[in-house]
């Protein structure tokens, strides 16, 4: 069940950091919908590229852990919504040097799922609660 899939992947690849466990949840190519720093959306990621999103998002909170909340599956595609926590200790990716603060990030993602791996992704991570809890301020 596809539900399953994605509860996998939050809990071993995005908490865990265990990346191996992408090469059986993640399609070689995704095509990823979120919001790109480049403002390319719809953008077709490779596994790789997808990994080293994670590598990235993970340098900047080490202690990343994610939490399901709520979730829902429609045919092929699963609506859920998680919580991300842990602590700007990383690399500064939030713009500013790390402030040691912890950060609680709601997200909103969906995905489809053919034969029990991602092959698109939509996601709506709470950026202005992320960006003030850091210390910006609007």
């Amino acid at each position: 069940m596809s539900i399953e899939a994605f509860t996998q992947l939050f809990d071993e690849v995005f908490t865990k950091g265990d990346l191996d466990a992408a090469d059986r949840l993640v399609a070689a190519e995704i095509v990823d919908h979120q919001f790109a720093p480049d403002g390319s959306p719809g953008r077709v990621l490779t596994r790789e590229q997808f990994k080293q999103f994670v590598r990235m998002l993970r340098a900047g909170l080490p202690d990343l852990r994610y939490s399901v909340e709520d979730a829902t599956q429609d045919g092929d595609k699963v609506w859920i919504r998680v919580r991300a926590r842990g602590t700007d200790t990383g690399t500064g990716q939030f713009g500013h040097p790390p402030t040691g603060r912890p950060v609680s990030i709601d997200v909103i993602d969906v995905a489809r799922f053919v034969d029990g791996r991602m092959v698109e992704h939509w996601g709506v991570p709470d950026r202005f609660s992320v960006l003030q809890q850091v210390g910006h301020h609007a």
